[in-house]
């Protein structure tokens, strides 16, 4: 039996979710976990490590998680919203503060149980870059990983917010500003 062959029998469902021109992104990427709750540290390694993903790094809380960023300079963070001392909100908010912080641009991926438009929309205008609820699927969370880290939207700054350009559109939470009388003419 070629190892080819052989390696088909041996793959993880996981595993099978990854494309082939993607398994040497996995394979390198760092990701960092920040999350209050052991066990759920655990699940979100759990799915990385069945996608191949093999540098996991992981935070009890959000101060730690913050030095993390610091010591580690991950590839991406996934965040837990509801956490005490340093939340999601204020560790973003931290992250996203390129005078001081100095690893501002690390995409931000929100994991929590907390799907309350005002959380969702709190979390995009402070900066994250995806916002998922619990329970995820490892495919949810495939899908987003591989969205953010191959088709990064650019990091902005408007005014007090720094972080990915916010989508605009039909269905996005961010509406583009209305156009002025000015904007609208065209000169020929």
């Amino acid at each position: 039996m070629s190892s080819s062959s052989h390696s088909q029998f041996t793959q993880t469902p996981a595993q099978s979710l990854v494309p082939a021109h993607l398994e040497h992104l996995l394979k390198s990427i760092k990701v960092l976990i920040v999350d209050d709750d052991y066990h759920m540290r655990k699940v979100v390694r759990t799915m990385f490590n069945a996608l191949g993903l093999r540098e996991i790094y992981d935070a009890s809380d959000g101060m730690t998680g913050l030095q993390a960023i610091c010591d580690v300079v991950p590839d991406l963070v996934i965040l837990d919203w509801e956490m005490p001392q340093v939340g999601g909100a204020e560790f973003i908010r931290t992250v996203r503060s390129p005078e001081s912080f100095p690893v501002p641009n690390v995409p931000i991926i929100v994991l929590t149980g907390h799907g309350e438009r005002s959380c969702v929309v709190g979390a995009m205008q402070l900066g994250a870059n995806e916002y998922l609820l619990k329970p995820v699927s490892t495919r949810a969370l495939f899908d987003r990983m591989v969205s953010v880290l191959t088709n990064p939207r650019p990091m902005v700054q408007h005014g007090n917010y720094y972080g990915p350009q916010p989508r605009t559109g039909p269905g996005s939470l961010v509406q583009p500003e209305a156009k002025t009388a000015r904007e609208d003419v065209v000169l020929i």
